[in-house]
């Protein structure tokens, strides 16, 4: 394969970008920061901690590369050639600031192999960890998730998951397991299979997501893990003494007296995909129920959780 490297101002990246695939038959267009890994590297996603410093109606980089694949060289330099003639509204050419660095030769990999080398056995607690099937588990794990990389969110890489999952690590008792536990959002079912295996029943899994649903009973079965229930939101009836809900803070917002009320007396609600800032907004959208409080903190994103009375 052959990849046409370009470099494009930011106001031209999508029409780019469009042209590209849709006219030219490019396999596939990705946009990168030309001055990554400089001092003029610039955030536009606003990760925690670090914070955008360019509009989020910019679609790239004030300077972008544009590469996009092609099956051989003809058909790159065709795209070239005619993605330079495209003229605008006003006849003259319609990418006037439209730079072209090179075409170079993509060397043959096994992607497979390349995928699986991104994703290494995932450390919880000292005794629980997440193991891909291709890799061999840790000396000393107890307790072993296995789960590979799919369609739906949560593979354990993320804080947002590992938080929630060590919280159920630390608070499951094998002598008196909790006999419902309902994950809402479920995506890939990390969190329901997470409590499974931490003795858990009776476990409902809900999202909006057909994918996600597919998803957590595949890789439930491959657990060795039975859910009650696996499916869309109106699944979930009754209070549960265990809630658990990685979303994000918006919706996590709107579902405050839904979650909450599915919080058994005595029950505990633990909630992820928040970022520090956003705190006091939820402690404030859940306090006619329920007091939350942070229980854990890692690269920006925290845990939070309430007990009911």
């Amino acid at each position: 394969m052959i990849e046409l490297t370009l470099l494009c101002p930011a106001d031209q990246v999508d029409a780019v970008s469009d042209v590209l695939m849709d006219a030219l038959d490019a396999l596939a267009v990705t946009v990168e920061d030309a001055d990554a890994d400089t001092p003029d590297e610039a955030p536009i996603f606003g990760e925690p901690g670090m914070p955008a410093t360019l509009s989020a109606s910019i679609s790239g980089w004030q300077r972008s590369v544009v590469k996009a694949l092609f099956n051989d060289e003809d058909a790159a330099t065709d795209a070239c050639t005619l993605l330079l003639a495209q003229d605008g509204d006003d006849g003259a050419s319609a990418f006037t600031d439209l730079h072209v660095q090179g075409l170079y030769p993509v060397a043959d990999q096994d992607w497979v192999r390349l995928t699986q080398s991104q994703f290494e056995p995932v450390l919880i607690t000292s005794a629980f960890w997440i193991v891909p099937s291709w890799h061999k588990p840790p000396e000393g794990a107890t307790r072993v998730m296995r789960l590979d990389p799919g369609l739906a969110f949560g593979t354990g890489t993320h804080p947002t998951t590992r938080m929630c999952l060590r919280w159920i690590a630390r608070h499951a008792d094998l002598a008196n397991p909790w006999p419902r536990v309902l994950d809402y959002g479920c995506g890939s079912g990390i969190l329901a299979i997470g409590a499974g295996l931490h003795g858990a029943v009776d476990i409902d899994a809900v999202d909006i997501d057909y994918a996600a649903v597919e998803s957590s009973r595949a890789n439930a079965a491959a657990n060795g893990v039975t859910l009650r229930r696996v499916g869309l939101p109106d699944l979930a009836e009754g209070q549960y003494p265990v809630v658990l809900a990685n979303i994000l803070a918006a919706p996590l917002k709107l579902l405050a007296p839904l979650l909450s009320g599915h919080v058994a007396p005595g029950g505990s609600l633990v909630m992820a995909g928040l970022l520090e800032r956003q705190i006091e907004e939820l402690q404030a959208a859940y306090a006619p129920w329920l007091a939350l409080e942070v229980a854990d903190r890692e690269d920006g994103w925290v845990l939070l959780t309430a007990r009911r009375p």
